[in-house]
């Protein structure tokens, strides 16, 4: 994760999210008006338009093409939705802020109570913009639309309640090892406070270089995750009962043959990510976990 300062003011900007909920109108305002007081071109993603079409009609300036004249894309939503956000944006690295409409998030770290807050902050320009990893997804199939990376994990799964799938695992072409398992995941550093972490997985700083291979429910107790660098290349050959398996992209997932060719690695662009002054990972970790909490009473 590299960080750098802001960049421009903010003259245009793309609001996507999902549907706003009637306790939350008066957010998406908020977010509204403060646009419009600071002279912001106000776009809207014809996805999240057609969501509340109550609140935002037609007339409205709408898009499904985001151009590089764009500032900044806001997700209004939780984690899931700034994934969806992600995906949107794609290689074009548009800043994204991410505007939790309900529970703190890790991605969407903007409490909506804190909103007229963040956003003075954001304008007045105490903010900075944070470089991801991505990993990039490449097979002999066209998959997932052509949008083959992810922010948190690559997953390797069995499907349904089929037998456990053999995964060899190749880094850089030297063999690892084969794990006998429910599947395999390879995390990011952003990724590791998700699934991976759901599965055994250590907690990284957003700056680290690396990548964590996380295996899910391993028959073999001595198999542990593992931390590699960033710039490595995994290589994957599945062998199972079955004859498919399934592939998913952070919360994304199609269902391929055993034989198909898998490699993991680094994306060649980033997600960039708004982080407001005073918002960080350390804060955020702990009110997500409730570490430092007595909760024996």
């Amino acid at each position: 994760m590299e960080k750098t300062s802001h960049i421009k003011t903010m003259k245009k900007v793309a609001l996507h999210g999902l549907t706003v909920k009637s306790d939350s109108e008066k957010y998406l305002t908020q977010i509204i008006d403060r646009l419009n007081k600071e002279g912001v071109e106000i776009w809207y993603t014809k996805i999240f338009q057609s969501r509340n079409s109550i609140f935002i009609d037609d007339t409205s300036k709408l898009t499904d093409e985001l151009t590089p004249d764009f500032d900044a894309v806001f997700s209004l939503g939780g984690d899931g939705t700034f994934l969806e956000t992600l995906l949107w944006v794609g290689k074009s690295e548009v800043p994204i802020l991410g505007i939790n409409m309900g529970r703190l998030g890790f991605l969407a770290s903007i409490a909506k109570e804190y909103i007229k807050e963040s956003l003075y902050l954001l304008f007045k320009g105490n903010y900075e913009i944070e470089s991801r990893a991505l990993l990039s997804l490449e097979t002999d199939l066209e998959l997932f639309k052509g949008k083959t990376y992810a922010l948190n994990e690559c997953a390797i799964l069995r499907k349904d309640t089929s037998a456990m799938i053999m995964v060899k695992c190749y880094i850089n072409d030297q063999y690892l090892n084969t794990y006998w398992a429910d599947g395999l995941m390879v995390a990011t550093p952003t990724g590791s406070t998700g699934y991976s972490l759901s599965c055994g997985g250590p907690l990284m700083m957003p700056d680290s270089k690396d990548f964590i291979i996380t295996p899910v429910s391993p028959h073999n107790l001595n198999v542990r995750p593992l931390i590699v660098s960033d710039d490595s290349e995994l290589r994957f050959e599945i062998e199972s009962r079955n004859r498919s398996f399934l592939i998913s992209l952070d919360s994304r997932s199609e269902t391929v043959e055993k034989d198909v060719h898998i490699v993991v690695k680094k994306a060649p662009f980033q997600a960039k990510l708004i982080r407001i002054e005073g918002i960080n990972f350390p804060d955020t970790i702990r009110n997500k976990l409730g570490w430092g909490f007595d909760k024996r009473n």
